[in-house]
């Protein structure tokens, strides 16, 4: 009788965790936290479930940066490959110069990122015959602690929400991924400097482009385009691009090695550096 009760427990984690999904579609967790590449979201559920099961990713990230640099833990969970919840926190460490910015050596910009995502339709891996891609609409709500800074330097607001669609199409026989999003944001630096500002203060379509190239099971190439918004007067914002490499060590762990340029940054021009990221998914 132990043996028969105790068997729908021990069989529990095959039904509900089955990493049944393909090598490289979990992608890795992106920079505020959702499913996809580094910089955009993709249209992919976060981990390795299928429609049976539950999946998740957990990952750090590091940019260093002439000026600055960022931090930023995150996880995301799948639900049946069809809901995706996710957190992430970005640390935006000003260093030395947050005391030519007057904000004090090493200031630091603090950002929390609750997200969900919804796949609407169409299966990157099995809709291969079929010329629509895998479409997924999600949201980030977005809340930074420097509520006071953020007022000083022009923002109109310290939280918000981004809304965004996102469409990815895998062509398996050429081990090429595409993906497009459109975000609706008003974020300056992702959020980090706050929302809105004295020269924007709605909420205005983004585009994001990622591209992958699967070299052979276990590396992919690629880049990511994401265009920002420019709503503060005193300091210019631009847009952001990244090439990479991702290495997929096993299924459940991967490395993101990136080049990142950032452009112009808090008045600081030429914002460019390495990108890292280690991402554990199942």
């Amino acid at each position: 009788m132990l043996a028969a009760a105790a068997a729908p427990a021990a069989a529990w984690p095959d039904r509900w965790f089955d990493s049944g999904r393909l090598l490289g579609t979990a992608g890795v967790v992106q920079v505020e936290g959702a499913g996809g590449g580094g910089l955009t979201p993709w249209a992919l559920i976060a981990g390795y479930g299928t429609r049976d099961a539950v999946g998740a990713s957990a990952r750090g990230t590091a940019v260093r940066l002439p000026d600055y640099a960022l931090y930023s833990p995150g996880i995301a969970i799948g639900l049946f490959d069809r809901i995706e919840l996710s957190y992430a926190h970005l640390g935006f460490d000003t260093g030395s110069t947050g005391e030519a910015l007057g904000l004090g050596s090493g200031f630091t910009f603090r950002l929390d990122v609750l997200g969900a995502k919804l796949r609407l339709f169409g299966d990157a891996v099995y809709d291969q015959d079929r010329w629509w891609p895998q479409v997924a609409v999600g949201m980030q709500y977005k809340s930074n602690s420097r509520d006071a800074v953020l007022r000083a330097i022009g923002a109109r607001r310290a939280s918000d929400v981004d809304l965004y669609v996102s469409a990815t199409k895998l062509f398996l026989a050429e081990s090429i991924l595409a993906n497009a999003t459109l975000r609706f944001t008003r974020a300056n630096q992702l959020g980090i400097l706050g929302f809105g500002g004295d020269r924007n203060d709605r909420h205005r379509p983004q585009l994001e482009l990622s591209g992958a190239w699967l070299i052979n099971r276990h590396v992919a190439i690629g880049a990511e385009y994401r265009m920002k918004p420019d709503n503060l007067g005193f300091a210019r914002e631009d847009d952001w691009l990244d090439v990479f490499v991702a290495l997929f060590v096993t299924k459940n762990v991967s490395l993101t090695a990136a080049w990142l340029e950032a452009g112009s940054i808090a008045t600081r021009p030429r914002q460019r550096g390495p990108y890292l990221s280690l991402t554990i998914g199942f």
